[in-house]
């Protein structure tokens, strides 16, 4: 496997060489930060990406410049709500109906901290979204992936603030925290990504979870003023206190590096029902503050009999069997 990308490693860098034509792709989350850029590096590089937005109108302008590069490569945008099961299951079913295999998917789509709210069908906004609405969709169309195809679910450092909640997945009974909410998502991602690893890995294909690094982009519309900058200083006090430099906003190109990477360039069985970040498959570390940037992957993240449960709470929550 390629060792020599990390931190500072963008996009390009990363598909330097790259053929992509012939790959089809799919991208949830194009109209904005991280899923354009992941979506505009693969097309150049002769991708044919299918991407998904909620507002195609929004995705529309913000991938207008996207073009295919020397080898091809096409967009195709698709409606997609993950807020709604119902928007879920006919995206995913129309993609089935089509039939056209994906080489990838790449569950990029995303909200983060935002004030308590509830799904089209009653799930906390943040599980439902990241989660369950990611779980349907991928399980859906898992039939059109490939062998040695590949799924890639993003999740975020943010893992580290909270386990999932099995008892309470909607937080009806546990006091509503923004980042708890969000850090029980973005371990739900991890651990969909490896019982699906785990599901798939006979026929070939492979999943794993990636934190992208702190970005600055419109996950973070919901934080209110200061907000950015107070966590920012708590990090940079994290970080002090354990001798690490201050803490750095990665680019956008840099920040979908590791999503492509793990898509395309890193080894299959290195990263298959793993966490990766940096362009790297991550160490596992236990405990430690949760403000630390990009220290590893907490053990209950990884964990095949927590990643067992999930899945069968999730489709008791959905009221599908996959």
């Amino acid at each position: 496997m390629t060792e020599s990308f990390g931190w500072h490693s963008t996009t390009d860098e990363v598909l330097d060489g790259i053929d992509l034509s012939g790959k089809r792709i799919l991208v949830t989350g194009t109209s904005a930060g991280l899923g354009v850029e992941t979506a505009r590096a693969l097309v150049s590089h002769g991708a044919d990406v299918v991407g998904t937005a909620r507002d195609l109108d929004k995705a529309r302008r913000a991938t207008a410049g996207i073009a295919p590069g020397p080898n091809g490569g096409s967009l195709e945008l698709v409606e997609l709500d993950l807020a709604s099961l119902a928007s879920v299951r006919a995206c995913a079913d129309a993609l089935v109906a089509d039939g056209r295999p994906f080489d990838i998917v790449i569950a990029n789509a995303g909200v983060m901290a935002c004030p308590f709210g509830k799904t089209a069908d009653g799930f906390e906004t943040q599980f439902g979204t990241n989660h369950l609405g990611h779980f349907v969709f991928v399980n859906r169309i898992a039939s059109l992936i490939r062998p040695g195809g590949r799924l890639v679910n993003l999740s975020s450092a943010g893992h580290r603030y909270a386990d999932v909640d099995l008892d309470d997945p909607n937080f009806d009974h546990t006091p509503y925290q923004e980042f708890l909410a969000y850090g029980r998502s973005k371990t739900a991602n991890v651990l969909f990504a490896v019982e699906f690893d785990r599901r798939h890995r006979d026929s070939g294909i492979r999943a794993t979870a990636v934190h992208p690094g702190g970005i600055q982009t419109e996950l973070s519309r919901h934080m209110g003023e200061g907000a950015i900058e107070q966590l920012v200083e708590n990090l940079n006090a994290a970080n002090a206190a354990s001798g690490k430099p201050p803490f750095e906003f990665k680019s956008i190109p840099q920040g979908a590096a590791t999503s492509v990477w793990a898509a395309v360039v890193a080894d299959a069985d290195a990263v298959g029902g793993r966490y990766c970040e940096d362009c790297h498959v991550a160490e596992v570390v236990d405990g430690g503050s949760e403000l630390s940037a990009s220290a590893g992957v907490r053990p209950y993240a990884l964990d095949p009999e927590r990643a067992k449960a999930l899945w069968a709470k999730s489709e008791e929550l959905v009221g599908e069997t996959f």
